[in-house]
């Protein structure tokens, strides 16, 4: 790490010397330091300390007798921009390196982005080289000793300064801290663990950021015709690379003064192109000019739509230490959930985590499985990790048949029953004898988290649970009625015969539950308490599919031969009303366009306008969140099926 450098090499040309004119330089051979993942909420404990998280330039000092170099996280040399620091960290009379960050101060002292900006053009704003970290002293690197360590060696060698200081800490109380940092109105808090070593070029768990103020890197990618008497233009269209793909995040036409609206303007003027960056067409009205994606900004917000737009976006500033290929949608690290923080929340899983006590490896988190949605192998997990709640119902105690696509839409997949000899053996199953396969199998039996994540991370998109569970496996819970559209139905006819099902089940007596397949079919539920054996329940749906066929001989049908019915009728599919059939349950995801989920419905929902894929791994949880579970009916008292068949005469 402490090799004899040669000296400073020009930057190529790029926006630092556009923007900087010739004065800044790029080291070949430079320290990149170390990174924090994104984190949910503060948390408290004693094996950690928390910092404020300064919102300015990272910035790594090498100081030696001979010389002193400070530079931005990829090599950029900060000599020329922050000369004031530089002389200052000059006199210190010890070979070292220090990690800290370079932080412009507002008149209360709080450190502020965009007036680093105005310190670059010439302003009087102060500025301050925050240290927090040392990576050696006298040649020698310190890096594998414990944080506080290295924090005690930093703390004593600096010297007392205005322009160069101590970042201090607090141990153990987290969330105190950060009630502290939102009452200051300061971006975040940065939270280290205390006996940690420091991983140069490393995005390390170790390190924690919580934010408070959402602040993040995007890519300009283009800027539309002002209005009115704006000058320049309006707003830049904005992007980051998810997944290798270079995506829109929104537009932003605020936090411009007429000085940035034409600095910015004039830097962007070399960068137009006819081609836009992003591939596809994006959400904007209007005329927009398109530029090379090279120019990186900051961007304060308030959340991210469903659609993966920034919602009140304003912009903060230039940045000159990222290359666009750098920014990328933060990943958020869950590793310390199951000490501090409700586990239920959704974001991206580490490689191994453990969970309820069990401890899962998830691998090929970014194989892509929705290849025009970009949704990978690790949203999947995601989703079954925060739907975990509401979809567990549906499957405790229910032998599961599994559709298993490892290789996400881009094949058919495959049905998973066995838990064969590779599963974990804290993972439940029974076996039971299989008439289609002639054996005995051992169906999984999911009946906790670990459970659930473990098959999704085995690429069961699909969750098939039987409609009986191990006490009774004889008496279904309740009867399904599956009605399943031929190529040439409309999601329309799909639901007028839902309603007529309802009809007669109204007229019977018999509560019903509808919820989208999550294809291009309904299911309408009807609890029985497993109180009736699976040829009762099979035959008092058979019953109502013939009243239906009835009442709608246009375009159903119980034929379950598709070459026998047509492509013009609905099958009312009676007979998944047998052991061992299974349907995607409630909230389970299915392999389709959008990464649809069965849903539950209320019956007022059931008309026109409904489709399959208005519900989505995206959206569902803000609709469980304001409706609430509305499936838990299926599970309670079933009915009196006997007074429900005198009812319809049959």
């Amino acid at each position: 790490m402490l090799k004899k450098e040669p000296p400073e090499e020009p930057q190529p040309k790029s926006y630092a010397q556009s923007h900087h004119g010739s004065r800044n330089h790029k080291f070949t051979h430079y320290i990149k330091p170390m990174l924090a993942k994104l984190h949910d909420a503060p948390f408290d404990d004693p094996n950690w300390i928390y910092e404020i998280k300064w919102d300015g330039y990272r910035a790594v000092a090498e100081i030696s007798k001979k010389e002193a170099r400070l530079y931005s996280r990829n090599g950029l040399s900060f000599k020329a921009d922050y000369p004031a620091v530089y002389e200052e960290l000059s006199k210190i009379k010890k070979d070292v390196v220090l990690d800290g960050e370079i932080v412009a101060l507002d008149s209360e002292g709080k450190p502020s982005f965009q007036l680093i900006q105005q310190y670059e053009q010439g302003g009087e704003v102060p500025i301050c080289y925050y240290v927090f970290d040392c990576l050696a002293v006298g040649g020698k690197s310190i890096e594998d000793r414990p944080l506080l360590e290295r924090k005690d060696i930093l703390r004593k060698l600096l010297p007392e300064s205005d322009l160069v200081k101590y970042c201090d800490h607090i141990e153990e109380r987290g969330k105190d801290f950060f009630a502290l940092v939102k009452k200051q109105g300061l971006e975040g808090m940065i939270a280290k663990r205390a006996d940690g070593i420091y991983r140069e070029a490393t995005r390390s768990a170790d390190w924690l950021k919580v934010k408070n103020v959402i602040m993040e890197e995007a890519v300009i990618a283009g800027y539309t015709e002002p209005g009115g008497s704006r000058k320049y233009f309006g707003a830049l269209v904005l992007g980051l690379y998810k997944k290798g793909k270079f995506i829109y995040i929104g537009h932003t036409g605020t936090g411009f003064t007429e000085k940035t609206l034409k600095d910015v303007y004039d830097q962007l003027q070399p960068l137009k192109t006819d081609k836009s960056p992003f591939g596809v067409k994006v959400p904007l009205n209007g005329a927009v000019t398109w530029v090379k994606p090279a120019l990186v900004c900051n961007l304060k917000y308030t959340e991210v739509t469903q659609g993966g737009t920034r919602r009140h976006p304003v912009f903060m500033g230039l940045r000159i230490d990222k290359a666009a290929k750098e920014v990328h949608e933060e990943v958020r690290d869950d590793s310390v959930d199951d000490d501090h923080t409700d586990n239920t929340k959704p974001g991206k899983m580490e490689a191994t985590k453990t969970i309820g006590g069990k401890k899962l490896a998830f691998t090929h988190l970014d194989k892509v499985f929705w290849p025009d949605e970009g949704y990978t192998k690790g949203d999947v997990i995601d989703y079954y990790n925060t739907v975990y709640p509401h979809i567990i119902k549906y499957m405790k105690d229910r032998p599961e048949s599994l559709l298993r696509m490892p290789n996400g839409l881009a094949d058919k997949g495959f049905f998973h029953k066995d838990a064969g000899l590779k599963a974990p053996e804290w993972v439940k199953h029974i076996a039971l004898y299989s008439e289609s396969a002639n054996k005995d199998i051992n169906y999984i039996i999911c009946n906790d988290k670990p459970t659930l994540l473990y098959l999704a991370n085995l690429g069961c998109i699909e969750m098939n649970p039987w409609n009986s569970r191990l006490k009774k496996l004889d008496n279904p819970d309740y009867l399904v009625m599956d009605i399943d559209p031929s190529e040439n139905n409309t999601f329309e006819q799909v639901i007028e015969t839902a309603i007529v099902i309802k009809s007669i089940l109204d007229k019977a007596g018999a509560a019903s539950f509808p919820k989208t397949s999550g294809a291009t079919g309904i299911h309408v539920y009807v609890p029985l308490g497993a109180k009736y054996t699976y040829d009762q329940a099979k035959e008092f749906a058979h019953a109502v599919a013939v009243l239906t066929q009835h009442e709608l001989p246009e375009f159903t049908s119980l034929e379950r031969s598709l070459s026998k019915r047509g492509k013009d009728n609905i099958y009312i599919d009676y007979l998944q009303n047998r052991k061992g059939q299974t349907l995607s349950c409630a909230y389970s995801l299915r392999p389709k366009p959008g990464a649809t989920v069965s849903t539950p419905l209320e019956w007022s929902e059931v008309k026109k306008g409904l489709h399959p894929s208005n519900f989505t791994m995206k959206n569902i949880m803000k609709r469980i969140e304001k409706k609430g579970d509305l499936f838990g009916g299926v599970l309670l008292k079933g009915i009196d099926m006997l007074k429900c068949i005198k009812r319809l005469g049959a």
